[in-house]
């Protein structure tokens, strides 16, 4: 393996190590929950014998509350609960707002850890305690993606699940009600059952009960239908009545002892457009309603405010609002039944929602406090272990005096029975310890982050001496002494071993050392090219200050556009609008250059000279010019469209099949009339089953909409074909011919068959508009190539990939290879936010993938968004590879520039990821930072996926003719 092939697979490498652990070491590694506390009750008799859970999944809470348009209210019997007989509020919830971190919320009580994103919130990385597992007995009916999770892990034998199929999840259903009314029939029948099993009447009968109802048909109509429809509406009625009719009943089952407590709530919302994870209003509102044993009655107030003006629209200004954080719930549950808190719970009792004694609610708040406490004070020990005594600075608000001194004065004032004081010194000590747990995980952040930021640093400068020494002449390859080689990597040795000796007296954890230690070789191979540092340096001195200081400037403002394209979808219009003149500001400054050499003709001459050769240029160059700017103005509205899913427009995805099925045709009558010596039989078979392929995913798309929105289900013949297509789609391409433009757009028609079959709206006619881009971006390459001396410039026309990897000598890298690179890390960005932001998970609208499948199955639906996401990705690296090897540059030395690139992007996102603020930051600042870390890799993956789709050719069998003799 050469040097070069030794630098590209060490980047990987080290990306992925970096991908791995930065993410890891900037929230201080590892998982914030911490084991070993001691489970924390409340030492009075509670209120409530059992509880029951409604979680309505993906209801809003104005979806709830608000009143039709005849004044009525959508749900008659939980709006007569909270107006006489429990208390209400909106439970706020936290980013992602997906269905396994709002029940982990609900019922645990903590929010799910940021390193769980690496597990897709399937599973949290570390087990967990939750009210579930306290109770004595828990019975749960609903989603098979949800109950078993609860199951999992809990002490005992105690928590039970009843599912339905996971086939029942299907968007396309008659009527996704019938999830919540399988819930309902369920919980009736196992009721009437138990009186004919005394071991199960029994259990019902004890102390500690959980009965948990999850209801999916809300979420899966939001999905199907969106949350304005008719459909979304009448299941909320579905829900209203069964928990009427569920509450009844188990209040006649228990003789009406006035022992069950209720809460109805939901884990998230919903968009307007029927998606939900990010953190709009509409998905982290959810209602909350409570009634029953040890619940307050319905508060009347005179005024009340708030920021929003919900109370007057759902006219119930009136009505005490009680807001919680969804954490707040598990603690609730657990003081109604009387259970331990949940261990790694930081929900805060909300008392208002409590008809109790002012001891309980002070002895409740207590455990609350000490509960919490504990996860600090174990945090703490852990920390303490783990540092150097006299390096280890305490949380100073929360010392052990000061632990004492609390918890003292708060039993005493319970003692003396001044509940108040003692409620509100509970919450003092509940948030100095929240601080105190924060404050210990980001312990070392100030530490790992140099250590990470130097590594950063490091790498992306021996990349660029890489970059300058094999592929420049700026600098003179010199070697070092032996001598000199051997003191520096002594010196390097030594600072490694005094690291890591520092590392192991603290028994730090394993991944410490690679944070701290990967920087030192780093930086060894940095100083070893000390001499093509100095060439370097040399070198620059001699050039003009005014074109190095514009050259960092100009570079400087593509990266700042690149990382703002991350948060302004917009911020890519203002680079395509600046790319849309980029031919004649090319070329009118080369020509402006060729003028420098003149400076002896009068000034008037000069221009008249440049003039008329700008005059000959355009007519040689204009048609392209102008293609080349149309396009990019085109394709830069897209960035202000709204985000794909919101507006579907089957109509336009239909008319898109139409245009790429015409552009089909012309370039069919083109090739029939210009290439007859290439063209044979097999090839136009090819041809007609790509437009064939593109008319049936038209048809396809149509049919299925109509068919689902006539509530007929997914047909089984879209179905087939739908699937067929896609997987022609990755074959057809290999059986046309290799020539440049016949083989991209063979690739274009069969991605755009697949492209069509999960497209909603306006998305269907990007990568049509991003492909003819790509396409005159090749021609315009081979323009700007008659600037660098090339004699012998490559027609197009009939240029052959197959032949380009018979190139053995490449050329040195110019300054315009930069550009080329900066272009196409551009255009890969646009594919990623050109119709959406892939970093916000509620860009996906699940009705994409509807021509394939309408049963929920998330690793199906997931993988087929990802290919759609993909798929503008294929067009662009193919257009690179074309662009490659047709400027005779290795794809090796564009390579480490775009690593250069992603690298000092990366860099920018590694210092504002956030674990504080609104997890909308949060999950964004993650979001983006793994997508930059990630996209040299990726990139690597698509350049050798075009390698394949451009390069190789499947041969059809060919029939044997047979003579008679």
């Amino acid at each position: 393996m050469n040097f070069q092939a030794e630098v590209e697979v060490a980047g990987v490498r080290v990306r992925e190590m970096m991908l791995d652990f930065t993410l890891p070491a900037h929230y201080c590694h590892g998982s914030p929950l911490v084991h070993g506390m001691t489970p924390q009750q409340t030492p009075l008799p509670p209120p409530a014998k059992r509880l029951v859970l409604f979680v309505a999944d993906g209801l809003r809470a104005d979806s709830l509350y608000e009143l039709n348009s005849n004044n009525r209210p959508r749900a008659p019997y939980l709006r007569a609960i909270l107006e006489n007989n429990g208390s209400w509020g909106i439970s706020h919830t936290r980013v992602p707002t997906e269905s396994r971190p709002g029940h982990v919320a609900l019922i645990a009580g903590f929010y799910e850890d940021v390193s769980a994103v690496a597990k897709g919130w399937k599973e949290n990385p570390v087990e967990f305690d939750s009210v579930f597992n306290q109770s004595k007995y828990t019975w749960s009916w609903g989603s098979p993606d949800i109950l078993p999770m609860f199951a999992k892990g809990t002490t005992g034998d105690h928590v039970y699940t009843f599912c339905y199929t996971a086939e029942s999840e299907d968007f396309g259903a008659q009527d996704a009600a019938k999830l919540d009314t399988w819930v309902f029939d369920h919980v009736k029948s196992f009721f009437n059952s138990s009186r004919s099993n005394q071991t199960l009447f029994s259990a019902l009968n004890e102390d500690k009960v959980v009965l948990f109802l999850h209801l999916l048909g809300i979420d899966t109509n939001g999905h199907a239908h969106r949350p304005y429809s008719r459909e979304y509406k009448e299941n909320i009625k579905v829900v209203d009545e069964g928990v009427k009719e569920i509450a009844s009943m188990i209040e006649n089952f228990y003789g009406n002892d006035g022992k069950t407590a209720f809460i109805l709530t939901s884990d998230h919302g919903m968009t307007d457009w029927g998606s939900h994870g990010a953190g709009h209003p509409s998905e982290t509102l959810t209602p909350l309603i409570v009634w029953g044993a040890g619940v307050n009655y319905p508060q009347k107030v005179t005024s009340q405010f708030f920021e929003d003006n919900f109370l007057k629209e759902w006219k119930l200004e009136n009505f005490k609002r009680l807001d919680v954080n969804q954490a707040d719930v598990a603690p609730l549950m657990a003081s109604l039944i009387g259970v331990p808190f949940p261990l790694n719970s930081v929900g805060t009792l909300p008392l208002e929602y409590l008809n109790n004694s002012a001891h309980f609610k002070a002895e409740s708040m207590f455990t609350n406090a000490v509960q919490i406490l504990e996860q600090f004070k174990v945090k703490m020990c852990q920390k303490k272990e783990t540092t150097l005594s006299f390096l280890f600075t305490p949380f100073k608000p929360l010392s052990d005096s000061e632990q004492i001194n609390f918890l003292k004065k708060t039993r005493l004032y319970i003692q003396q029975h001044k509940y108040d004081e003692a409620v509100s010194l509970c919450k003092t000590l509940i948030n100095l310890a929240l601080e105190g747990l924060s404050y210990y995980h980001t312990y070392d952040r100030l530490f790992l982050g140099l250590s990470i930021a130097m590594g950063f640093v490091g790498w992306t400068t021996y990349v660029i001496l890489v970059i300058i020494k094999t592929h420049t002449n700026l600098t003179k390859t010199v070697q070092a002494s032996n001598k000199e080689s051997t003191v520096l990597f002594s010196a390097f040795a030594i600072v490694g071993m005094i690291i890591a000796f520092f590392l192991l007296i603290q028994t730090c954890p394993w991944t410490y050392y690679i944070y701290c230690l990967l920087p030192v070789p780093v930086w060894y191979a940095v100083v070893k090219e000390l001499p093509v540092i100095q060439d370097l340096a040399a070198n620059l001195l001699s050039l003009h200050i005014g074109q190095c200081i514009g050259f960092l400037l100009v570079c400087t403002l593509g990266i700042e556009i690149l990382v703002f394209s991350f948060f302004y979808r917009s911020t890519l219009t203002i680079g395509l609008l600046i790319f849309a003149g980029w031919p004649v500001i090319t070329q009118l400054w080369v020509q402006a250059k060729g003028s420098e050499c003149s400076k002896t003709r009068e000034f008037s001459k000069i221009w008249i000279d440049l003039l008329y050769k700008i005059r000959r240029l355009l007519k040689s160059f204009w048609t392209t010019a102008l293609i080349w700017t149309l396009l990019c103005v085109l394709l830069a509205a897209f960035p202000l469209m709204p985000v794909v899913g919101r507006e579907p427009n089957i109509p336009l995805v239909v008319a898109t099949g139409l245009l790429t099925l015409l552009i089909s045709c012309f370039s069919l009558a083109s090739r029939c009339r210009s290439e007859n010596k290439h063209r044979s039989n097999e090839e136009l078979k090819v041809y007609f089953y790509q437009m064939l392929s593109i008319t049936l995913s038209t048809y396809v798309v149509s049919s299925t909409h109509d068919s689902l929105k006539n509530k007929q289900g997914l047909p089984v013949l879209n179905q087939i074909i739908s699937w067929m297509t896609l997987v022609s789609s990755l074959v057809l391409p290999l059986l046309s011919p290799t020539f440049l433009f016949q083989r991209l757009f063979s690739i274009l028609l069969s991605l755009m068959s697949t492209y069509l079959l999960l497209s909603t709206g306006y998305e269907a006619l990007f990568p049509l508009v991003l492909s003819g881009l790509m396409f005159v971006w090749i021609n315009m390459e081979q323009e700007a190539l008659q600037h660098y001396g090339l004699s012998l410039k490559p027609k197009l026309a009939v240029f052959n990939f197959a032949y380009a990897t018979d190139i053995t000598h490449f050329r040195q890298i110019h300054l315009d290879d930069v550009r080329r690179s900066f272009f196409f890390v551009f255009f890969i960005v646009t594919a990623f936010f050109g119709t959406g932001n892939i970093a916000s998970v509620n860009s996906f609208d699940p009705a994409s993938v509807y021509c394939f499948l309408t049963v929920f199955s998330p690793f199906v639906m997931g993988g087929l968004l990802v290919l759609k996401v993909v798929i503008p990705f294929v067009l662009v690296s193919c257009a690179f590879e074309a662009v490659q090897v047709t400027t005779q540059l290795s794809s090796k030395s564009l390579f480490l520039i775009v690593l250069v690139i992603s690298d000092i992007m990366a860099l920018h996102f590694f210092f504002l990821v956030k674990d504080y603020g609104s997890w909308l930051d949060i999950g964004t600042s993650i979001s983006h930072y793994v997508l930059v870390m990630s996209l040299t890799i990726f990139m690597m993956l698509m350049n050798g996926l075009a390698q394949l789709l451009t390069t190789k050719r499947l041969e059809l069998p060919r029939r044997t003719k047979h003579h008679s003799t």
